[in-house]
C-alpha cells in the first residue's frame, strides 16, 4: 500500500485519484459541493464537537461521528483524504473527528480546494450508506483530565498556539474568567507554522519554530480550538504525533482547580 502521510497536497491527491482505495471527502457541506467539487469526492459533513471534553461526552460524540461515516459510505478501509475551501480550518478539526470515529487513514489536503489545478465537477453525489462500525479511538480527543494528569509529563509537548498577549494573560477572549496559559505549555503562535492560506511552512522550518525534538508528542491549543486545529495539521506536515486539545483555554479557565500560569 502507498504511503499515506497526514497531510498531503494538490499534486499527491492528483497522482493517487484513481486508485481504488483512496477516497476523497468534502467537508464544506452538501450544497457547496454540488457547486464545485474535487473529482470522485464526496460531501462529508461530520459535525463539530463542544469545547468541553468531558469524557462522557467525548464517547457520545464518537458514536454519533461514526453514524455520520457510515450514513457517508465511509468504511474505514480506505484512504480518506477531507478537504474544505482552503483555510482548512474545517478540514483540519474534521481529521480529528473522524479519527475519534475510529478511522485509521485519514488525511488533510493541504490547499483545500484553492490549491487544486485540475478540473471541477459539478452535481449531487449518490452516497452509499454502510453498515462497517469503526471502533472509537477515544484518545484521539485530549481532555483536560489527561492534560492535567500529564503536566510536566517529559513524553508530551504542550503547546499554546495563540498570541503571546494571549499567553501572557495579557490579552484574552472576554468569555473567558482566567487570562493565561496552561503551565509548561509553550508559545508558538500558529501564523508562524504557515507560508500561506492553508499551507504549512517546509517541515524543516516548522521544527525550528517549535523547538521540539524529533517524534515528539504534541498537543496544540488555543482560545477554542479553531488555531490549534491548524496548528495541528503543521505539527503532523512536520512528522510529529500531535492533537487538538478542542476545549482549549475555553475549558481550561472555567475550572478554578486547573493550574495555570502567566
Amino acid at each position: 500500500m502507498t504511503a499515506f502521510p497526514s497531510v498531503v497536497s494538490a499534486s499527491w491527491v492528483a497522482d493517487h485519484l484513481e486508485e481504488e482505495d483512496f477516497l476523497l471527502a468534502d467537508v464544506r457541506g452538501p450544497n457547496a459541493h454540488t457547486r464545485a467539487h474535487l473529482p470522485g469526492s464526496i460531501p462529508l459533513v461530520v459535525g463539530a464537537p463542544g469545547q468541553f471534553t468531558d469524557r462522557e461526552v467525548v464517547a457520545a460524540f464518537a458514536d454519533e461521528a461514526g453514524l455520520r461515516l457510515r450514513r457517508h459510505g465511509v468504511t474505514g478501509e480506505e484512504r480518506l483524504v477531507l478537504y474544505d475551501e482552503g483555510r482548512c480550518v474545517s478540514a483540519a478539526s474534521a481529521l480529528q473527528v473522524v479519527e475519534l470515529a475510529g478511522h485509521p487513514q485519514v488525511a488533510v489536503l493541504a490547499g483545500g480546494l484553492a490549491a487544486w489545478e485540475g478540473e471541477l465537477h459539478e452535481g449531487a453525489v449518490v452516497l452509499e450508506k454502510t453498515r462497517v462500525e469503526l471502533e472509537p479511538r477515544l484518545d484521539a480527543f485530549p481532555t483536560a483530565e489527561e492534560l492535567l494528569a500529564r503536566l510536566g509529563d517529559a513524553s508530551l509537548a504542550i503547546v499554546d498556539v495563540r498570541s503571546p498577549e494571549e499567553y501572557s494573560g495579557e490579552a484574552g477572549a472576554p468569555c473567558d474568567p482566567r487570562q493565561g496559559h496552561i503551565p509548561g505549555a509553550r508559545n508558538v503562535e500558529v501564523s508562524t507554522l504557515y507560508a500561506g492560506q492553508g499551507l504549512p511552512r517546509p517541515a524543516d522550518e516548522i521544527k525550528a519554530l517549535a523547538g521540539l525534538e524529533d517524534g515528539a508528542d504534541v498537543v496544540a491549543y488555543c482560545h477554542s480550538g479553531s488555531r490549534s486545529a491548524l496548528a495541528t495539521m503543521a505539527f503532523r506536515s512536520a512528522g510529529y504525533r500531535a492533537r487538538n486539545y478542542v476545549g482549549s483555554w475555553h475549558e481550561w479557565s472555567r475550572h478554578q482547580e486547573l493550574p495555570m500560569e502567566r
